[in-house]
């Protein structure tokens, strides 16, 4: 070798010792990233959390806001319709009642014919008439009654959870009148609401609704002739609400909407 020297390899030590200065940036590297990792795992987690409360603050501040009333007393079927001994005075009342609630729910709600007069309204009830849920199933009714059926709704899952009752099937707007002296069902309206017929009969209407065994049961009270709790029949009350089980015709299925539209809401 000339030039003053020697050139030599590096020893064992500095190649190993640089072999493991990069493992240990390796693992380094490695630590950092799973580090890393975890405080963004952490923090989608937090965002979750955040989301799913917020979601649930909506969902409470979207529960319907409700006017509780009472029914209009000239709209429900017994003070113009139904059976007994009157007087020529109160025959001629309820005559003028019918005929007060006939124009009533003609301008408000529709015209079907015979009923009422075209100048009243010249749209038929199924102008008005929307798709809407009931207990998440589908029913027709008038737009107008929709906002009180979601009130209903609201206090029936809110007060009534001790008493489960799962509906099978619901009945509302009608094309046809299914009542018989010179009387119209609110169905044709779209403002009545039947809950599963089949469950829940009138023990006062024609067969085969009043052959079901609860009708003759003896000693029963009119909720006890009826699957659907008593629980629903208040939560309807609540809020402008007829239940036809107080009638003669003892119809627990049905609730027909008397009260006043647009008090619905405050």
């Amino acid at each position: 070798m000339t030039g003053g020297g020697t050139r030599r390899r590096p020893a064992g030590g500095a190649v190993g010792a640089a072999r493991g200065h990069g493992l240990r940036h390796v693992r380094l590297s490695s630590s950092r990233a799973s580090r890393a990792l975890t405080l963004a795992a952490a923090a989608l987690v937090v965002a979750a959390c955040v989301v799913v409360r917020a979601t649930a603050q909506d969902n409470v501040q979207a529960a319907p806001s409700c006017r509780e009333q009472e029914p209009q007393d000239f709209l429900v079927l017994g003070n113009f319709a139904g059976r007994g001994h009157f007087t020529p005075e109160q025959v001629r009342a309820r005559r003028d009642t019918l005929a007060k609630a006939i124009r009533y729910r003609t301008e408000h709600y529709g015209y079907f014919a015979p009923f009422g007069q075209r100048d009243w309204n010249a749209h038929p009830p199924s102008f008005y008439a929307k798709n809407t849920t009931f207990m998440g199933l589908r029913v027709r009714l008038n737009e107008q009654i929709i906002p009180a059926v979601a009130c209903a709704e609201a206090e029936i899952r809110r007060a009534c959870a001790d008493h489960p009752y799962t509906p099978t099937h619901l009945s509302g707007l009608r094309d046809h009148n299914t009542y018989r002296g010179g009387e119209v069902s609110n169905h044709v309206y779209g403002i009545a609401l039947d809950v599963d017929p089949t469950r829940n009969t009138c023990c006062g209407c024609v067969p085969p609704w009043n052959d079901a065994p609860a009708c003759h049961r003896e000693g029963a009270t009119v909720y006890e002739r009826m699957e659907m709790p008593e629980c629903w029949v208040h939560a309807f009350e609540k809020y402008g609400f007829y239940w036809l089980g107080h009638d003669q015709l003892m119809d627990t299925m049905h609730f027909e909407f008397l009260g006043d539209a647009s008090r619905i809401r405050p």
